[in-house]
């Protein structure tokens, strides 16, 4: 039975610093299929509209002028109409597909990179930004990647189709809405730094959020115990009221420059449908506004807006490139985290002992001695050098884990007390569950048929390391035991005892302990109270 995240790179000092995880770079590559089919149907979309534009000005111009509109044009116009319609849908469904399809992705290969993860490292991780990440930032770097992405590139390609069009009739009114881009760019390029300050501060206050939410669930007994729910409650209220300033600034900002793009592209129309007004009613004879049919003019002022549009859209999506960069930096930091350095403790690398064949072994000390260090040091979770052991190994296959963090799946108790353990005889599960008190818990009352939720979320510490002594019970392995009776009450602490006792009649039990009544129990002691030396006690 293997112990809970023993891999490679928990043997290997190289495969602890992996390659940059590159949130962004992953996302743009996950992304590449979906963005391509997206951007086709966006060109086909505005190619479609200035179809529709062209044939509805040509048959409202021939309508007003009193002139026959031949038989086609109205069909056209409405065939126009609806393969606009009908991209538009399509195009909205490949996005918010792409985008599914990249933060699904990109989530999945986040857990694959923290199950790689050394055990050090990865419990040096915040919880608060560990769910965050898992669970916000895939689908922010996903917008980015695929949204932001396809505003962008139809800021460049929609206009020159919309400017080639106005080109067809009047070089001069194209020049003029090209005039203008210069001026949206300038306040793109003003308001972008601040949104991405906020969006930073956006990250960052959500993230201190959803870590003190982590810590007040996680401690939510102590809290109740000591009545501090209001003061506890407040806190929460002040880190949700900052979230909720820091999101309404990036939202002004964004709404702001949609403003922006509005007031130019209607200031834009304006002033061409003031030219072209002038042109008609002969009061001025401006070149490219002058001596044009009315479906022309028609046409200028419909075409005009298809001009403008992809800003608006860019618009819309600029606060997104902004959460996007935070949550792709805030990923990486996460996964790319240097792991917390072990405590120096030279007293380890001179330990030499002689682990027997079977029987139980206790680590003593107080708190910050090395207990638990070279417990995973045993086990091969600890990088760094391993202390000397004497002709005793320990194969990393034949260690069962005893610890409240050990690994339940989800499914029914059975499934969890025989996990990794292969085809197990349901009377042996039921004589170890029984032994350890699982069948007699209230709080699993079909006994081995309990259902259990993933990663054990419906059970307490006690009951997770109850299941994991009954699995190394079945196991036949070594057994390494990380405080198996901390925080346990005195009577289930007690079937504890007996158990690893029971075991370590035919095989070997090395414990962490501060238990004195395990410890005394022990055929051989390893007190580390000393930080110069180890007395080692038989």
């Amino acid at each position: 039975m293997r112990p809970p995240a023993a891999s490679a790179s928990a043997h290997d000092p190289a495969a602890s610093a992996p390659d940059a995880f590159q949130a962004l770079a992953t996302a743009q590559r996950l992304a590449k299929r979906g963005l391509r089919r997206l951007l086709c149907l966006q060109v086909a979309r505005t190619a479609l509209r200035l179809g529709f534009a062209a044939t509805a000005a040509m048959a409202v111009g021939r309508l007003v002028m009193g002139e026959p509109v031949a038989s086609w044009l109205v069909p056209l116009m409405i065939v126009f109409l609806l393969a606009a319609c009908v991209a538009g849908f399509a195009a909205d469904g490949a996005q918010a597909s792409a985008e599914t399809a990249v933060s699904i992705g990109l989530r999945e290969l986040a857990g694959k990179r923290l199950d790689e993860m050394p055990a050090r490292r990865l419990q040096s991780l915040s919880v608060g930004s560990v769910i965050v990440s898992m669970q916000r930032h895939p689908e922010a770097v996903a917008a980015l990647v695929v949204g932001h992405r396809a505003a962008s590139t139809m800021m460049a390609a929609g206009p020159l189709l919309a400017a080639a069009a106005l080109f067809l009739v009047s070089w001069q009114a194209a020049l003029l809405v090209i005039c203008l881009t210069p001026v949206m760019i300038l306040f793109f390029a003003l308001i972008g730094d601040a949104i991405r300050r906020r969006a930073d501060a956006q990250e960052r206050a959500f993230g201190r959020l959803a870590g003190q939410f982590a810590d007040r669930i996680r401690t939510l007994p102590t809290i109740l115990a000591n009545h501090a729910t209001s003061s506890e409650e407040a806190k929460l209220a002040r880190r949700l009221e900052a979230y909720a300033d820091n999101t309404m600034g990036v939202l002004r900002i964004a709404f702001a420059n949609a403003g922006i793009i509005d007031f130019f592209a209607s200031l834009s129309i304006a002033i061409l449908a003031v030219f072209l007004g002038l042109g008609h009613l002969k009061l001025a004879m401006i070149p490219g506004f002058s001596n044009l049919e009315l479906w022309q003019s028609l046409f200028i002022l419909m075409t005009a807006p298809e001009y403008f549009a992809p800003f608006r859209r860019f618009s819309e999506q600029y606060h997104a490139k902004a959460e996007g960069l935070a949550a792709a930096d805030a990923l990486d930091r996460l996964l790319d985290a240097e792991p917390l350095r072990a405590k120096v403790l030279p007293v380890l690398d001179r330990l030499s002992v002689t682990l027997p064949p079977h029987g139980l072994v206790a680590i003593i000390g107080p708190s910050g001695s090395g207990k638990s260090t070279l417990l995973r040091r045993l086990a091969g979770l600890e990088p760094g050098r391993k202390p000397g052991l004497g002709p005793h190994r320990l194969a990393a296959e034949d260690i069962a884990w005893v610890s409240t963090d050990a690994y339940v799946p989800e499914g029914t108790l059975a499934e969890a007390i025989s996990w990794n353990a292969g085809a197990v005889d349901r009377t042996r599960l039921e004589d170890a569950a029984s032994a350890i008190g699982l069948l007699d818990d209230a709080l699993l009352p079909d006994g081995l048929d309990a259902r259990l939720d993933k990663g054990g979320a419906n059970l307490s510490g006690g009951q997770r390391l109850r299941i994991a002594v009954a699995r190394a019970q079945l196991s036949g392995g070594t057994v390494l035991a990380d405080e198996p009776t901390a925080k346990l009450d005195h009577e289930t602490a007690e079937a504890v005892r007996r158990m690893l006792l029971e075991m370590s009649r035919t095989r070997l039990v090395v414990v962490a302990t501060h238990d004195r009544n395990l410890a005394a129990a022990a055929h051989l002691t390893v007190d580390l109270t000393n930080s110069d030396a180890v007395e080692v006690a038989a």
